[in-house]
């Protein structure tokens, strides 16, 4: 854990940490105006893989935030990034190659995945028996979803081609205290019908963190996440060795710490505890 003064790049959760679904949440603004203020620098990470950085650049616009779309990270380029780097550096042109994957997920998943050199391959006949030209099963968001998508997938799956997921959140917080079904449901539907779990890409995993440090050359030490889940954010700032920071203005609330402190639960992870980044404001 790093102190908060000594913190000079922060990872910024997006749902449930600066807007929650289509409304700005309270100091926001000031929050991000501070940090450029400071001359502290900041990227927004998504785990929603069901948008691609284009539509969140566009998205923020509206919401007032204006930022280049090399400031938006979510789990698909991550994704996307990851199986073109298999063995090359992520700054590197070296050993780059695009794979054929059979995607669920939606256009703008798909678009990302394209910019990175891949080949979609879901409209390509009898995939069932040419299982062996299929490098990647890859799942995100999928809000296109359809059961001939799912057997397909579970098929290809049982065949042995590799299986990813962009990352495993159960549920989308909505306005109002609702929720969606998010990808971590579907990997748990897959996960039942064949047997076999993904790897993991977008938080918790390590790799969205070695991504970050890699693409902007820094330090872990003076690295901290802001969000609002403690099984993603959290999870992946404690073992990935940066400083998490938790807020409360998203799906975690105070009552969930409450009964994590009662069972000694070690999902406990973070190393800060604020209200929203408004209030965190007020301490950097």
């Amino acid at each position: 854990m790093t102190e908060l003064a000594k913190i000079n790049f922060f990872i910024l959760d997006l749902d449930g940490t600066i807007y929650l679904e289509n409304k700005l949440l309270k100091g926001s603004l000031d929050f991000l105006n501070k940090l450029k203020k400071q001359q502290k620098d900041f990227v927004f990470l998504t785990n929603n893989s069901s948008k691609n950085r284009a539509d969140y650049q566009q998205k923020l616009a509206e919401l007032g935030i204006d930022v280049s779309p090399e400031k938006i990270i979510n789990s698909g380029e991550i994704t996307a990034a990851h199986l073109t780097t298999k063995n090359a550096k992520i700054n590197s042109n070296k050993n780059k190659q695009g794979k054929r994957i059979f995607l669920l997920g939606t256009e703008s998943l798909k678009l990302e995945m394209e910019r990175f050199g891949h080949t979609i391959v879901n409209q390509e006949k009898n995939l069932r028996q040419k299982a062996a030209t299929v490098d990647y099963v890859v799942l995100g968001f999928d809000k296109s979803l359809t059961y001939q998508k799912l057997w397909l997938a579970h098929d290809l799956i049982l065949a042995g081609v590799d299986y990813v997921a962009t990352h495993p959140d159960l549920v989308c917080p909505l306005k109002g205290g609702r929720t969606q079904p998010d990808c971590g449901a579907m990997i748990e539907l897959l996960a039942a019908s064949t047997g076999k779990r993904p790897q993991i890409i977008g938080k918790p995993a390590q790799t969205t963190v070695n991504y970050i440090v890699e693409r902007f050359q820094l330090k872990k030490s003076e690295l901290a996440m802001v969000g609002d889940r403690l099984y993603t954010d959290m999870k992946m700032a404690k073992e990935a060795g940066i400083t998490g920071i938790l807020v409360l203005s998203g799906e975690t609330s105070a009552a969930d710490l409450k009964q994590l402190n009662q069972q000694n639960s070690a999902a406990n992870y973070h190393d800060y505890l604020f209200k929203d980044v408004a209030e965190l404001s007020n301490s950097i």
